[in-house]
């Protein structure tokens, strides 16, 4: 679970310094700029910019149900947050695995892409797509 927020953690970690550096300088506007700088990096990078993430079992029912594809990504993948910003509201109509809460889930990429954890990997009607163009993934939605 701590894995998933390392990054953001880092990100206001080193924006909270650079804002404490930047006061003891006495630039306060400089601080709040470099610190609201960092937090949005920070939640960009987090976990809460992605739909809520499901069980593989649960994403391969539910994909089984309504036939919506499958989206394997992990928190701080600049691929992953690609696709995530291109879909944008989109983004909902397809169910979400962290592989890094989801053991399973790592176990199907790595069965998809040949033993690496390549994301964002995209199932769609059974077959993975590994870092898919955003549009397409866009256009099987329709």
């Amino acid at each position: 679970m701590l894995r998933r927020w390392m990054l953001p953690i880092l990100f206001l970690v080193v924006g909270l310094a650079s804002a404490a550096r930047q006061i003891a300088q006495g630039s306060p506007v400089a601080a709040v700029t470099l610190l609201l700088i960092f937090l949005v990096g920070a939640v960009l990078l987090s976990p809460l910019m992605f739909p809520r993430s499901v069980s593989a079992a649960e994403a391969l029912r539910r994909s089984a149900a309504d036939g919506r594809p499958i989206v394997y990504w992990r928190p701080g993948c600049r691929y992953c947050m690609r696709l995530r910003t291109r879909l944008g509201r989109h983004a909902y109509r397809m169910h979400w695995v962290d592989i890094w809460s989801d053991p399973d889930g790592a176990a199907a990429v790595r069965a998809a892409t040949g033993g690496d954890e390549t994301v964002p990997t995209v199932v769609v009607a059974g077959e993975p797509h590994v870092n898919p163009d955003p549009r397409w993934v866009r256009a099987q939605l329709s």
